[in-house]
């Protein structure tokens, strides 16, 4: 397992350590470089701007995105530590021109993050240089990255209630070798997951235009359904509503079928039964993050046929 320490805005980190989320985005405006330090399961810890040269929190990486400003703030809200949109692009114009507002944000996404109070806060690794801007990564097997994993685990293991505990280490592993984790997903985590696997195309249509696009539990959240790629399906807007009351499903070999009481209950729908019956235009490449049969039964059983 690896850390990586990221240099953090301290106005952000304040605003959601007095809110304590289950998910944070970690943007960053003028970066147009993917961020390869960390693969999923691995810590990313926060680092103040000095003087306040400590680590005070960190989360558990999911992934890098670009994301526009708009999905960010959609996905996200206050999870990229701004109170409101109107605060979130005047922070962006702080680092870039209005014409560069339409490029896409880097956007690491964290889950089960954790914010310490000042006195459990950790003195930067020895080896910190105050020329670092973005952040550094270490090696927890041995040597200044062994030494802060122990700090973190310490600091985690005293919170044994506080999100982010568990998902940082097993019990059973409390003291031994550290592993990756499986990271819990939030809502926007889950958004930005399914609209990254399905390539930003509407899994029935193909459609690319982002905002007209949404990510749907096959299997309803208020239902139980897992925020989990498997349970998710990138949809059209109208499409999405149409599955969510049943109008329309997918069948468990991935083919639309869409049901006749839309023409006898608002005598229209020509356009949506011209999809019945075919194969869906977008698949996740990893075979693992495409719908599973569980979930799409689940969703037969509501389907209006």
């Amino acid at each position: 397992m690896k850390l990586f320490v990221g240099v953090t805005n301290n106005e952000w980190f304040r605003f959601l350590a007095e809110r304590l989320p289950d998910e944070v985005n970690f943007w960053r405006p003028r970066s147009q470089m993917d961020f390869k330090a960390l693969q999923t399961g691995d810590i990313f810890l926060f680092k103040l701007h000095s003087p306040l040269d400590y680590v005070v929190g960190g989360g558990i990486f999911l992934r890098h995105s670009f994301l526009p400003m708009s999905l960010a703030w959609e996905a996200f809200g206050e999870k990229n530590g701004v109170p409101d949109y109107d605060t979130f692009e005047r922070r962006i114009l702080e680092h870039r021109s209005p014409d560069e507002l339409h490029q896409q944000l880097g956007c690491t996404i964290l889950v089960e993050p954790f914010f310490w109070p000042k006195e459990k806060w950790i003195p930067v690794p020895s080896d910190w240089s105050k020329n670092i801007v973005t952040g550094k990564g270490y090696n927890v097997s041995n040597g200044i990255g062994a030494q802060l994993w122990s700090d973190v685990r310490s600091r985690l293991n005293g919170e044994l209630s506080s999100v982010g505990t568990k998902g940082v280490e097993e019990p059973s592993a409390r003291f031994g070798p550290p592993v990756t984790v499986r990271p819990r997903l939030g809502q926007g985590a889950f958004r930005v997951e399914v609209t990254d696997a399905y390539s930003r195309r509407c899994a029935i249509t193909g459609e690319k235009t982002l905002p007209a696009l949404e990510a749907g539990h096959i299997l309803p959240y208020a239902k139980r359904g897992p925020h989990e790629i498997r349970n998710g399906l990138l949809l059209r807007s109208d499409l999405h509503n149409l599955f969510d009351q049943g109008y329309l499903t997918v069948t468990i070999d991935y083919k639309v079928k869409v049901s006749r009481r839309i023409r006898e209950e608002f005598e229209n729908g020509r356009h949506y039964y011209e999809l019945d019956g075919q194969p869906l235009a977008v698949l996740p490449a990893d075979g693992n993050s495409r719908p599973a049969p569980e979930f799409l039964e689940w969703h037969h059983s509501i389907f209006k046929g």
